[in-house]
């Protein structure tokens, strides 16, 4: 585990971010808060050297995110965040186009579909197809990346890639996930240590956002939960998380069991931080150093040759 300290003038920052939030800590976003999160994800400050395409991805609507100059026969698969209700990938195209900028390759994120409508697996299915996808499209390396839920997605995608579930003809290089729920129990002693400190959630709060994913499916399905599945080998493993977050012991919990497992993984905490701090890249400083040694690992693990 490496420990980022809080810069002083993120400090401030993040005092400004908890003093706008409090009054909607603790509320369920359902449905209706889809527009919302839609317009807080567009507004993270766009760079000018990606492009966007949309494309159709083992039957699966997405967007390409595209730096300049990247190699078609390596990609990153990115799962969009939203706690499985929220989100879509042309929401997430800005966060994206920071992710491959700095790795030098191009991102397919995948419209997978939501909860409640569409039911645990649901989500899972359209990550595995999308995977598929990509090495029918002569991609023979591929990184996974996911925030929240998606590094839910992106962990469970790669356990069941790693067990032989899923043989696409392209390699898994390695997985970059941000404050992943790793643990659908809730069981994690965080949503009590930190209960305080996250300015977005509590655990009533995640009960129901869990609830409206998994229906009356057993929160202990590895598919579900990535901390109880399959961990050994998955390729080399990078989760950043928040110091602040409820969410917190799901990204220790998850790399000390795979550490354990004998897979090469490594947890980043970053002092003050909330989750989803990585939306505030051109404010925060550990925004910008956080994805910046998320792309250096990614650029790192599509280039090696195992």
């Amino acid at each position: 585990m490496e420990v980022h300290p809080l810069d002083p003038d993120d400090a401030a920052i993040i005092a400004a971010i908890r003093a706008m939030s409090s009054a909607a800590k603790g509320v369920p976003p359902g449905t209706e808060a889809r527009g919302q999160y839609t317009a807080l994800m567009e507004s993270v400050v766009p760079r000018d050297d990606v492009t966007f395409e949309a494309d159709t991805i083992g039957g699966i609507e997405g967007l390409w995110i595209l730096p300049q100059g990247g190699p078609t026969e390596k990609a990153i698969l990115h799962l969009h965040g939203g706690w499985f209700t929220l989100g879509s990938a042309q929401a997430y195209r800005n966060l994206v186009g920071h992710i491959v900028a700095r790795a030098g390759a191009r991102a397919f994120t995948p419209n997978y579909r939501l909860a409640p409508e569409h039911l645990f697996p649901a989500a899972t299915q359209d990550a595995s197809a999308s995977y598929e996808g990509l090495a029918k499209r002569n991609v023979r390396r591929v990184a996974l990346t996911g925030d929240s839920a998606g590094g839910n997605l992106a962990l469970g995608l790669a356990s069941r890639i790693a067990g032989g579930d899923i043989s696409a003809g392209a390699t898994l290089a390695g997985v970059a996930v941000m404050s992943p729920v790793t643990d659908l129990t809730l069981s994690s002693p965080t949503y009590n240590t930190r209960a305080d400190a996250d300015p977005f959630f509590t655990r009533p709060q995640v009960v129901e956002l869990v609830r409206s994913y998994l229906g009356n499916t057993d929160p202990m399905n590895p598919l579900a939960s990535p901390l109880h599945g399959r961990l050994a080998g998955m390729p080399p493993v990078r989760i950043d998380v928040g110091d602040d977050e409820i969410l917190l012991d799901d990204s220790r919990r998850y790399v000390e069991n795979a550490v354990g497992a004998g897979v090469d993984a490594k947890v980043n905490v970053w002092m003050g931080m909330p989750h989803g701090f990585v939306v505030s890249v051109g404010k925060l400083k550990a925004a910008s150093r956080a994805l910046d040694a998320i792309g250096a690992f990614l650029k790192e693990r599509l280039a090696a040759s195992r």
